[in-house]
């Protein structure tokens, strides 16, 4: 006999599912974070019930940049390793998102997927882990990000210090520990700790971008210096202070070689009883390199078998707009979501190229939008490095609502004007894809850069043309 609140449960999914299948048939959305709200109006612990229900728990992965390509990484490696997984897999990172992913996978009765990995957004992350009880937390990094929504980093910081602070022992937190500010929250964490980083010789920057967001030692104010800087603030650090430094790492990437435009191999440290790992990672970018890691350190946190991460990284298809390959009329388009000023800088580096000869030397689209999901900020442009752009005088198409904005930035970084395109600035990206035909030739290569709802704009007004799927249904 079903109690009170199963039945509560199984008519808030039983209405989750209807509802995201109508809205499927519109064409509208994915399905999962309208649904899911409805859902928990009629079971406000819905999510809590799923998550309980689950064998192996589930994973709560969290962290500025990176989410959704690691949850989908470490999905796809807890399938090789033979497990069922539920993923909100979509991104819809919100408890009303998660809630109504997981309503949608999970059967109503019986038995179902063995383990959940969670995407969470940052402010909704104590709530997340609070429902969800997770067996592991997966910590990513710390930039400044929609100032407009999340504010400064100590915001974010001072919101995640309290559920770090009180984790179960049995709890796995695994960080990175090259950002200074989450080494810190784990110092203070019962939970067991995985600490991973990279050791790689060469590859770094050779100075610290004037973007960094975290270059002073939370406790007591000093500057950092840094024995090597890999991305943004993330790096071999230490406080000449109060001496605090990088903690020993569990583990490590010692080496990432980029194997042209499409791939890397990685040589991860610190696996039990193997001296070194050999990993093949089926995307560029030092910012992907680290996401694999974090991925490497969950599953070794899991009791996972290597070879289920090697296939894993090896077999790996992008998420919807990152590193995303299109063709369009006989045009090659690369579809990348950046919403912040590192992951920008990350994509501008990766297609400057780390090897000469090695970088992208095609049409690059910006697109940049100010809708509630964007930010409506957009100041960060002026800590974006896109000088990067203007030393290979690369040809530019400005597009999305604020296209004009990131026209005048342009200028402002001596890109030459003759190689600086704004016709389709603040036009409809239908309008964008009629112009990337037209002035594409057959067989080129153009590599757009988007923010979230300029993404969502365009790969909409892809599907029209039958080039891509909704994302949804991916």
């Amino acid at each position: 006999m079903i109690s009170f609140d199963g039945a509560r449960a199984v008519a808030a999914m039983t209405a989750n599912r209807a509802i995201g299948a109508a809205i499927r048939r519109t064409g509208r959305g994915g399905g999962t974070a309208f649904p899911g709200m409805v859902a928990t109006r009629i079971a406000p612990d819905l999510l809590d019930q799923l998550a309980a229900r689950l064998p192996q728990g589930a994973i709560v992965v969290a962290g500025t940049n990176g989410k959704t390509t690691t949850t989908r990484l470490l999905s796809d490696a807890l399938t090789h390793a033979g497990m069922g997984v539920v993923h909100n897999r979509t991104g819809s990172n919100l408890v009303r998102g998660i809630t109504g992913a997981f309503a949608d996978q999970m059967p109503i009765a019986g038995s179902g997927p063995d383990i959940g990995v969670i995407e969470a957004d940052e402010n909704a992350f104590p709530e997340v882990v609070r429902r969800a009880r997770p067996k592991v937390i997966l910590l990513l990094n710390l930039f400044r990000d929609q100032l407009d929504r999340y504010g400064e980093l100590e915001t974010v910081a001072s919101i995640w210090r309290p559920v770090i602070q009180t984790l179960d022992p049995e709890t796995t937190l695994c960080v990175n520990a090259d950002d200074p500010r989450l080494a810190w929250l784990a110092e203070e964490s019962p939970a067991r700790v995985v600490r991973f980083g990279l050791t790689t010789e060469g590859g770094g920057l050779p100075e610290m971008p004037h973007a960094a967001d975290a270059a002073y030692c939370p406790v007591c104010g000093a500057r950092f210096d840094y024995d090597a800087i890999y991305l943004s603030h993330l790096g071999a650090w230490r406080c000449p202070s109060c001496e605090r430094e990088r903690p020993e790492l569990d583990l490590a990437l010692s080496r990432v070689v980029p194997d042209g435009f499409e791939r890397q191999t990685l040589t991860l440290r610190g696996w039990p009883h193997v001296e070194g790992v050999d990993l093949n990672l089926a995307v560029p970018g030092l910012y992907n390199a680290y996401n694999a890691l974090a991925v490497a350190a969950a599953a070794h946190a899991l009791g996972l078998p290597v070879e289920a991460l090697g296939a894993a990284t090896a077999d790996f298809q992008p998420a919807f707009g990152r590193l995303e390959r299109v063709d369009l009329a006989g045009r090659e388009l690369t579809l990348t979501l950046a919403k912040n000023p590192t992951g920008f800088n990350e994509v501008l580096r990766m297609l400057n190229g780390a090897q000469p000869g090695s970088g992208f030397d095609g049409t690059v689209v910006i697109g940049i939008n100010d809708l509630d999901a964007d930010g409506r900020d957009v100041s960060w442009l002026w800590d974006v490095d896109f000088e990067v752009l203007a030393e290979r005088q690369l040809p530019l198409v400005a597009a999305g609502i604020r296209g004009h904005d990131l026209a005048l930035r342009m200028a402002y970084a001596g890109l030459d004007p003759c190689r600086l395109d704004a016709r389709v600035a603040g036009e409809p990206f239908e309008r964008v894809v009629e112009h990337l035909i037209q002035t594409t030739p057959p067989g080129g290569r153009v590599f757009v850069l988007l923010t979230y709802t300029a993404m969502l704009q365009l790969r909409a007004a892809l599907a029209e043309r039958g080039v891509v799927e909704p994302f949804w249904e991916q």
